[in-house]
């Protein structure tokens, strides 16, 4: 492994250093002295309510499924421990890495992604709707804690994670004007990669619910530790366990199995972007912005392992009948909450009829349409389920 070259600061000099900041849009009072930019960024991230609201929000399994299955809070808190420990092999800037993990999934909506899909279904003649995206106009727009500016008044760099979570916007891919006014507003380049700590957020997502949920998978039973086995990675670890423990207990082993895949993808990426990053010789964070593929990232054999436990995922979990039977159901709630507020603004609280200086029932249907997508994106699925059972007075 390569011996990562430091500089005064302590980080290698394509990290982002929080002394080196773009800054941010607004200036800012510190209140708190002995904090970096970036530090500053996450502690705003978890005191907003956004973060908050996380913990009652489906990651797979809907609320009233159990205590013990992963939340989208949870899951977050997956991310950015998988995103510290990598960051901290590679020497970037762990500050920034854990921000924008902690705030990577702020846009999700209620029953996950099935909530995301209904959404975009009813924005289709609104500019539609994206969780990443929403997480963007989160932070800069609709959490409200300061007298002279909206939003959270994130770092540039905080910024930049967020947009790009899945890479940069390239080629015809349509940028929705509701975003493409945000990225105007804060002078964020769309087109080139995102920094490393992005990178290290990205990655670690997929690590964390690749490893991650399998656990909840056979915590529900909808798949077996056999049935495991037709994943070669999978089964190769099994049998190292239970080779080594021949008496151990299921759900230890069920624990041994996760833990063991997580810190094999771990140091398979870390390996393997410490090698790109030699080959390269990059100086700068620019250095990375301007490269022509992602730097973080598993070596090509241990991509395609991951795609191999994705798709089981995939049949087994995500696209299981069960699953979505139950998420369609619940989903209708969002559906008629949609159309009913479309109908009757009046219905909303008072805080969501008032936009701007403006009164919500005087905007046009595209702009009152993505204030509801907005109030009903923010609710989690407990608030979903009584602000529908409020209007409609039927139980699912």
């Amino acid at each position: 492994m390569m011996k990562v070259i430091k500089d005064i600061s302590g980080l290698a000099p394509y990290a982002c250093h929080s002394n080196l900041s773009k800054g941010r849009l607004y200036e800012d009072d510190v209140l708190v002295l002995g904090r970096s930019e970036f530090q500053r960024d996450r502690d705003r991230i978890i005191h907003s309510e956004a973060f908050r609201r996380l913990k009652d929000k489906t990651q797979v399994f809907v609320f009233q499924s159990g205590d013990h299955f992963r939340t989208r809070l949870t899951h977050t808190l997956e991310v950015a421990q998988i995103a510290r420990s990598i960051a901290r092999a590679l020497n970037i800037n762990e500050d920034l890495t854990e921000t924008i993990a902690l705030a990577h999934d702020l846009g999700h909506p209620p029953l996950g992604h099935k909530g995301e899909f209904v959404l975009k279904e009813l924005m289709t003649n609104f500019d539609g709707f994206d969780h990443n995206e929403q997480s963007l106009r989160i932070v800069t727009v609709l959490e409200n804690k300061y007298p002279n500016f909206n939003g959270l008044n994130l770092t540039m760099e905080t910024l930049e994670g967020l947009i790009k979570h899945n890479g940069p916007y390239k080629g015809n891919k349509k940028i929705p004007s509701y975003i493409a006014q945000i990225i105007r507003n804060f002078s964020l380049d769309i087109k080139n990669l995102p920094s490393l700590e992005g990178q290290v957020a990205n990655i670690s997502d997929d690590i964390a619910y690749l490893t991650h949920d399998f656990d909840d998978g056979l915590r529900e039973s909808l798949f077996t530790l056999d049935d495991l086995k037709s994943i070669d990675l999978v089964n190769s670890i099994i049998k190292d366990i239970s080779t080594n423990y021949p008496n151990i207990k299921h759900d230890i082993l069920v624990h041994q199995l996760i833990r063991r895949l997580v810190s094999y993808f771990i140091n398979n990426t870390i390996s393997n972007s410490l090698e790109t990053i030699r080959e390269n010789n990059f100086k700068t964070v620019d250095d990375i912005r301007n490269h022509d593929e992602i730097v973080i990232k598993p070596t090509l054999n241990v991509y395609e392992q991951m795609q191999e436990i994705r798709q089981f995922l995939f049949k087994n979990m995500y696209h299981n009948k069960l699953i979505l039977d139950k998420l369609s159901v619940y989903s209708e709630m969002i559906k008629k909450l949609f159309c009913l507020f479309q109908e009757n603004v009046s219905l909303l609280p008072e805080s969501w009829r008032h936009q701007n200086s403006q009164q919500l029932d005087t905007m046009t249907l595209d702009k009152k349409s993505r204030v509801i997508t907005d109030y009903i994106a923010g609710m989690s699925d407990n608030y979903l389920r009584r602000e529908y059972l409020k209007f409609f007075k039927e139980e699912f």
